[in-house]
């Protein structure tokens, strides 16, 4: 029989944090969707929708939402955090806290057709398509960049560099006096 080790909570907070530091040094993740063939004013109010929200909250927004874009933007979600998976092999997804970070809607071709109309005319039809792309990112990113962790000798040597260097500096001055 295998016994299975416990590990304390600090422990783990820990490894969690140490975890989504990592994650946020890898960056974001990038997803396109291009050549969706619905109008880019229609796939825009889906988009706003979703913009800024957790991947957990957006995927259940989309779920069920009736608009007509919906379904592809849930697709295009679940691809960015397959990516994103990809990218961070040892963190799970569930302890990442995802967000959407960007979301914006391009206009793709635009097929022209024509309809028949009276009297022997034509009428252009267009149809429009878009392109998506969507950043996904992991909420807690450290936003500073590291501190350098001194030592206490470290510390003790530069203080007595900026020390002497006031010393000489008086003792010059000093000089400067009596010469004057």
């Amino acid at each position: 029989m295998e016994t299975t080790k416990k590990i304390k909570k600090s422990v783990l907070k820990r490894q969690k944090k140490e975890a989504a530091k990592v994650a946020a040094s890898k960056g974001p993740v990038q997803a396109k969707l291009n050549n969706v063939p619905t109008s880019t004013r229609k796939m825009r109010l889906v988009a706003d929708i979703i913009r800024g929200k957790r991947v957990n909250e957006a995927l259940g927004i989309l779920k069920y939402q009736a608009k007509q874009g919906a379904r592809k933007l849930e697709k295009l979600v679940l691809s960015a955090v397959a990516d994103w998976q990809a990218k961070n092999t040892e963190i799970r997804v569930e302890d990442a806290d995802l967000y959407v970070k960007e979301i914006f809607v391009d206009g793709g071709r635009v097929l022209k057709r024509l309809r028949t109309a009276p009297q022997g005319r034509a009428y252009r039809v267009r149809k429009r398509s878009n392109h998506v792309t969507i950043v996904v990112a992991a909420l807690n990113a450290p936003t500073a960049a590291p501190v350098e962790v001194k030592t206490e000798a470290e510390e003790k040597s530069t203080q007595t560099k900026k020390a002497s260097a006031k010393k000489s500096t008086a003792s010059k001055s000093k000089a400067k006096e009596k010469a004057n």
